[in-house]
């Protein structure tokens, strides 16, 4: 575990997953989350893989990228030349993403981690999605190995929720996390005066509290939350509440416990105090309105939270002002970014 300071980024509520999808996993349900979890986020590049194995591996690396409420929204067709990416639009979130936005930034997620971890096993990974089908293909190729920080933090990287140090980044860290996080038509932001934060806090925490009055979005938010690791291991999938330190307990006492503890003024006191003790705010801005560029920011994202888990940073979401039902209380600041929670 790192222990460092850490970096809030403006991105979408996506908590780090904590299995990767069924299908890639053989442990059965009786394995605790602790055996499955340790299989699914080893570390280190398994080398010798080709054809079937090398497949599995890459998809498995790609599971292992953020999804909103951790949804697994993905599904993966492989070939030896071609990793197809498609929504499940089945795991959608509609209360907190309408637009289903989340869901593509989600799949540029994953898609960063299959061009990362494919370039350690010697193949160039160029990604293209086609609007038409809706489906991010990535094409492999050979050239040669190269196992890079990025690479090694895929399964480190993990969204923290807690108080941060606010201990400043330097110059060079700031540098290497604008380089990683800015493409083609994405421009990063990276707001480190405690003025501009202070303004960002504001929005958070007026957007929170029209979140939270949502009742749909609170009953969506619920629905994915695995208050037991054996829940957490039978779907393979949504938050399970032990990773943010919460004691486990049966479904049933955690659906009554949930409305008691999880309030406006909890959600927000919380956010007060991870955005003031955080080192900066990251915001990522597309050029346009459309999932093709939804993709793209969350393959910029992804590199980001890459590069920063390599530099021992650490860093959490903040879609709050950006969510379209809340745009009245995010103001200026929420419609410049509309497009990327």
């Amino acid at each position: 575990m790192m222990t460092r300071r850490r970096f809030v980024a403006s991105a979408p509520s996506l908590l780090g997953a904590a299995m990767a999808l069924p299908g890639c996993s053989s442990h059965p349900d009786t394995e605790s989350f602790e055996t499955v979890s340790k299989s699914t986020w080893r570390l280190g590049v398994r080398d010798g893989l080709s054809g079937a194995a090398l497949g599995r591996e890459l998809v498995r690396d790609a599971t292992l990228a953020p999804a909103s409420h951790n949804t697994q929204c993905w599904k993966f067709s492989v070939t030896d030349k071609v990793i197809t990416i498609l929504p499940d639009l089945s795991r959608r979130c509609p209360a907190v993403g309408p637009d289903n936005h989340h869901l593509f930034v989600s799949l540029g997620c994953a898609a960063e981690n299959l061009v990362q971890a494919a370039r350690a096993h010697g193949l160039n990974g160029d990604a293209h999605f086609d609007s038409s089908r809706l489906l991010l293909s990535v094409t492999l190729a050979p050239t040669t190995a190269q196992t890079s920080a990025l690479v090694k933090a895929i399964p480190a990287r993990q969204v923290t929720r807690g108080d941060y140090d606010s201990k400043p980044l330097s110059s060079e860290e700031l540098n290497l996390l604008q380089r990683a996080g800015t493409a083609e038509g994405v421009q990063l932001l990276l707001l480190t005066e405690r003025n501009a934060m202070d303004q960002v806090l504001d929005q958070v925490v007026q957007a929170n509290t029209a979140q939270m009055a949502d009742a749909a979005f609170v009953k969506e938010l619920k629905s994915w939350i695995r208050f037991n690791g054996a829940d957490a291991v039978r779907t393979r999938d949504g938050l399970y509440s032990g990773c943010t330190g919460n004691p486990t307990i049966p479904k049933w006492i955690g659906d009554l416990a949930f409305g008691m503890f999880y309030t406006p003024k909890s959600e927000n006191d919380k956010l007060v105090r991870q955005i003031r003790s955080s080192s900066g705010i990251a915001v990522f801005v597309g050029e346009a309105v459309d999932k093709a560029q939804w993709v793209n920011v969350g393959r910029c994202y992804q590199r980001f939270a890459l590069q920063a888990t390599a530099l021992g940073i650490r860093n959490s979401f903040l879609n709050q002002p950006v969510d379209p039902r809340c745009v009245h209380a995010g103001a200026g600041l929420a419609r410049q970014h509309a497009v990327r929670e």
